[in-house]
């Protein structure tokens, strides 16, 4: 049986690429829709940034048919039918309707298909099947528009099998636990999930993290990272102390000051490590070298920053550690004292926010001095010419930034007279 729904078409459904590739595919007797998750945000009228598109048509034909209208296609994944459509600012990928062969786990063999109800059923969860065309006709399979307004995240048939076809989908139900639930969890899902706890241990770290790192960034995910440490998945994927109230405390706080989630942070939040595990963490997850400098520095950093801080230690971190860095680790100290200490937390609130509040709109102003200038003083290049300029600069942090460049140049001739 198929539910048919009928959503106001959002903007990107009716744009000139969007109408061009449909009808180029459709005048060539191909069937297309959009799939996936922006037809699932689409319904619930979220924002919406990769289009998944799906076809009858074959990848060597999507290829042809394409070209013949000098549209460029790059085979992204062709041998599991997907070709991206690169058309103005935005990428369609497009896969041809498919049916899996045999599956282990991790990879998928499959064979193409015309039928749309076939390639539905081979995906994860209910609103995760659903499928609309370019005027904003939705065609269900699954039940899953009800499931998706009802909040409820639920297998395609047996929650077992699912998992047995991929494991990823163990971490993806508590992704989608966490940014659609509203209702409690489904139980056959949370069974199948517990059951599957270890093969999670053989999964790439890179799509370990982008699916943890999505759980993280839900507005609340405390309940699913209790879940999620519940039944082991946590203790499996992060080898150091965890502390779930923690995290709860820091989403709290970031709501309260209006900041956004961000998954190092709160991952920092959630764990306590020592070097060897912050180390063991990084290579689990394969974090980036961008990720695993924040997640180290914020790791060893915390516990630096305190509420009320006097004038000079504000502006000492401020000016060193930067304002970003430095808004973290309050926040993150925070959180610490209000699990750790919750009643002296309450107590300095007001000192926190006074920490809090002094970071807003602060700009580091630019240091007046280089290492030419300590060279042109007589100092020989080497460690002693940063040396000097690190003394002058935090003599210049300490005077608030007043001194000039001719007062920091008098400092200068002064330390090298004595060198």
């Amino acid at each position: 049986m198929t539910d048919r729904e009928q959503i106001n078409p959002p903007d990107w459904m009716t744009a000139a690429d969007t109408a061009r590739l449909f009808g180029t595919l459709s005048d060539a007797g191909a069937s297309v829709r959009f799939v996936g998750g922006c037809v699932r945000d689409a319904v619930l009228g979220r924002p919406v940034t990769d289009l998944d598109v799906a076809t009858d048509a074959e990848p060597s034909r999507v290829v042809e048919i394409l070209g013949e209208e000098m549209i460029r296609a790059v085979p992204t994944g062709i041998e599991h039918g997907t070709v991206t459509a690169i058309m103005g600012a935005r990428p369609f990928q497009i896969t041809t309707l498919r049916r899996d062969v045999a599956t282990d786990g991790r990879r998928a063999v499959v064979e193409f298909t015309n039928d749309w109800v076939e390639d539905s059923r081979r995906r994860d969860f209910t609103f995760n099947a659903l499928s609309a065309d370019i005027d904003g006709m939705v065609y269900d399979y699954t039940d899953g528009i009800t499931d998706l307004r009802e909040g409820r995240v639920r297998f395609i048939g047996k929650a077992s099998d699912r998992i047995a076809e991929d494991h990823l989908r163990v971490l993806r139900f508590y992704r989608f636990q966490a940014h659609y639930g509203k209702t409690d969890p489904d139980p056959d899902a949370i069974a199948a999930c517990s059951a599957a706890v270890r093969s999670v241990e053989a999964l790439p770290g890179e799509r370990v993290w982008n699916e943890l790192s999505r759980t993280l960034t839900a507005p609340e995910p405390t309940q699913v990272i209790e879940l999620m440490e519940k039944n082991g998945l946590l203790r499996l994927l992060l080898s150091a102390r965890r502390s779930v109230s923690r995290l709860t405390a820091l989403a709290a706080l970031e709501t309260m000051v209006k900041l956004d989630p961000d998954p190092v942070r709160r991952l920092t939040a959630l764990v306590q490590p020592d070097r060897n595990e912050a180390s063991q963490i990084v290579t689990r997850l394969r974090l980036s070298r961008h990720e695993t400098a924040r997640f180290d520095d914020l790791a060893t950093r915390r516990g630096e920053s305190t509420a009320g801080m006097n004038d000079l230690a504000l502006r000492r971190s401020l000016y060193f550690l930067g304002p970003e860095r430095f808004r973290e680790l309050v926040l993150l100290d925070w959180a610490n004292q209000i699990v750790m200490e919750p009643v002296r937390a309450a107590e300095e609130t007001a000192g926190w926010k006074e920490t809090w509040d002094a970071t807003a709109g602060w700009t580091a102003p630019e240091f007046l001095l280089n290492g030419e200038d300590v060279q042109a003083a007589g100092i020989e290049e080497g460690p002693d010419v940063g040396d000097v300029l690190l003394n002058i600069e935090e003599w210049w942090v300490e005077q608030a930034f007043k001194p000039d460049r001719e007062a920091c140049l008098d400092r200068l001739r002064v330390i090298a007279r004595r060198r």
